[in-house]
């Protein structure tokens, strides 16, 4: 299983609100965000992960550079990243699509903040199913502009929504897909798609068989408040 993480975002909004570090070295409880993905990810039997920052702030590809030479607390890191900025999330997952060909794997976003033993058992469903994408999804709404899903009883999905149209679940930046989403992706670019709830759009379009696996609370760490939100979600998850 191949892992990939899109961490090509400014931070922005951050910074704005006296947070200073790039998004991707945030500490949340002490360890950064970038590394906590990474060092999940390896527990959860990872391949290669394939990572995108942006080529603007330099100490992300400084320390990415450190993990693929030094690895993470001294464990080998099988690390392959690019830098290179991007106008859209979409973009930034193209820019990596190359590396994720003939596989299966997981994508999420830098600042996806979720419990380690739901992502554990979250993976072990993907690798058992069938389905072209399992898509994590949670109804915990604490977002600025959340995509709602809408799902069956069996939850396969049948559509992405703006608005929340009776839906329980919105997207929790996770996902599960097969390489055949790559085509789908492809042809998003080429239709100047920016945005990856259109890409999720497209996926049903192109009559991919998605699913959405629930989870508890999953945390964006858009702002400043949001740090210490996730911090205490996963101290009272380990308490």
């Amino acid at each position: 299983m191949k892992y990939a993480v899109i961490a090509a975002g400014e931070g922005s909004r951050l910074a704005a609100e006296g947070v200073y570090e790039p998004k991707p070295l945030v500490r949340i409880g002490g360890e950064r965000l970038i590394d906590r993905l990474i060092r999940i990810f390896m527990a959860n039997d990872a391949e290669e992960i394939v990572v995108i920052c942006n080529d603007q702030t330099a100490q992300v590809a400084q320390h990415l550079v450190r993990l693929q030479r030094d690895g993470l607390k001294g464990r080998p890191v099988p690390l392959r990243f690019v830098i290179k900025s991007t106008p859209s999330s979409m973009h930034s997952f193209y820019e990596i699509s190359k590396y994720l060909q003939d596989t299966s794997f997981i994508l999420t976003t830098v600042d996806t903040v979720f419990k380690e033993e739901e992502f554990a058992e979250y993976v072990e469903a993907f690798k058992n199913s069938t389905l072209d994408g399992l898509m994590g999804v949670t109804d915990y709404v604490d977002d600025e502009s959340p995509l709602f899903v809408e799902v069956d009883s069996q939850l396969i999905i049948r559509s992405f929504l703006d608005e929340a149209k009776e839906c329980k679940y919105i997207s929790a930046g996770i996902y599960g897909l097969r390489e055949s989403a790559l085509f789908t992706l492809h042809n998003c670019i080429a239709r100047s798609e920016q945005r990856m709830r259109n890409f999720q759009r497209a996926l049903l379009a192109d009559g991919r068989k998605l699913k959405a696996y629930p989870f508890g609370q999953v945390f964006d760490i858009d702002h400043a408040a949001d740090i210490g939100k996730a911090e205490q979600f996963l101290s009272n998850s380990h308490g």
